[in-house]
């Protein structure tokens, strides 16, 4: 093996997905940039961070402990969605901004930090096929997760949440400055507390009092027929979770839906170009073509008379409007090709029918002519 996941985790190759967690945390703490100041930790991090991806996901790790490798990240062997934050955010929030968040929070103290969870943001590709039918999709993130030590309480066995000695459970530190004028009375926010005016006696050794931790999440998302490109999904809850039990945030799932090599959109209706023959154009034909729904053959009526880029509509076979049990309609845009290498009796009957028409063939001679010439 190239890279021994494992052994950078330094844990069993037996070892339980509890076990992995642990050292992932146990490991960050001591590697991370904020905390490490090693010329090589951010490079350190980036492969625990690598290992942790790759151990933390059952199938990329089936696939590591049989290949000894795993081929880059996206689209797993389980049909997951694996979504880069960078995404909506546009550059490097992942698992190491995650923990840069977590260092800085610890435990009740940290005024500049806020307790309630914020919203997070990922994007979800989707095809038109997916679009056409609504889907079923697992997302893979990382956020802020509720501890499952502490309950998301951020206290440990045996502790509970006390007044703040510092404040005496105010909240507030008041200080006195002599000067020229006299006392001066100031108050600011505790340090200690962060303006609760409580703190944990014993906190959670997992989260170390936060009630949270960084981990990398799994949902399954129900993605509604007719979704439209860069509309937004809300998930109550699934954002980063807050401190010490406070409300979490939600996540919001844009989605972008991939351009398809035969159908173009337009709201909830469909185009799609369609070659005919002449003699189709000329007389009218019922023809059909691909629909956008499985194994889906629409019906379409090529008038008498059709012309080169004519646009046929076919109602009721667009998309399916989004959350509604109609359908927009199916534009064919016709191509008439007009045919190549005729055989000698293709080009007698053409003739005939330009003579028909009364077409000037501008002096050219028919077969017909051509073969009387050859025989006198």
């Amino acid at each position: 093996m190239a890279t021994d996941y494992y052994k950078t985790l330094e844990v069993a190759k037996d070892a339980t997905d509890a076990e992995i967690k642990r050292a992932f945390y146990r490991k960050a703490r001591e590697l991370h940039p904020d905390v490490n100041k090693a010329p090589d930790a951010e490079e350190r991090f980036k492969e625990l961070n690598e290992a942790y991806d790759v151990l933390s996901d059952a199938n990329k790790r089936a696939q590591y402990d049989r290949f000894g490798t795993v081929g880059g990240y996206g689209s797993g062997p389980g049909g997951y969605q694996y979504v880069d934050l960078d995404d909506l955010f546009g550059s490097g929030f992942g698992m190491g901004d995650i923990f840069s968040q977590f260092f800085g929070g610890s435990a009740y103290g940290r005024a500049n930090v806020r307790r309630e969870g914020r919203d997070m943001g990922v994007g979800l590709k989707l095809t038109l096929e997916e679009v056409a039918t609504g889907t079923k999709k697992e997302i893979v993130y990382d956020r802020l997760a509720p501890c499952e030590t502490c309950g998301g309480t951020g206290v440990g066995e045996g502790g509970q949440t006390v007044d703040c000695k510092r404040c005496n459970g105010t909240g507030r530190i008041v200080s006195v400055q002599r000067t020229f004028l006299g006392d001066m009375q100031t108050q600011a926010t505790c340090p200690e507390c962060g303006g609760t005016g409580k703190t944990i006696d014993i906190p959670c050794p997992d989260c170390e009092g936060q009630g949270r931790l960084p981990d990398r999440q799994h949902i399954t998302i129900d993605v509604p027929h007719g979704i439209k490109d860069g509309q937004q999904l809300r998930l109550s809850g699934y954002g980063e979770a807050g401190m010490h039990g406070a409300a979490a945030g939600n996540l919001i799932v844009t989605v972008r839906i991939e351009q398809h090599p035969e159908f173009k959109r337009d709201g909830d209706n469909l185009h799609i170009r369609k070659q005919i023959s002449i003699t189709q154009a000329a007389l009218g034909a019922r023809i059909e073509v691909k629909g956008i729904m499985p194994e889906e053959t629409v019906p379409v009526e090529i008038p008498e008379g059709c012309q080169n880029d004519q646009v046929v509509r076919v109602r009721n076979y667009g998309l399916p409007r989004f959350k509604r049990d109609s359908r927009g309609d199916l534009y064919v845009l016709v191509n008439v090709v007009v045919p190549r290498n005729l055989t000698k009796r293709q080009k007698e009957l053409l003739e005939e029918l330009s003579g028909e028409f009364g077409d000037s063939l501008g002096g050219k001679k028919t077969v017909g002519e051509r073969i009387k010439d050859a025989l006198s």
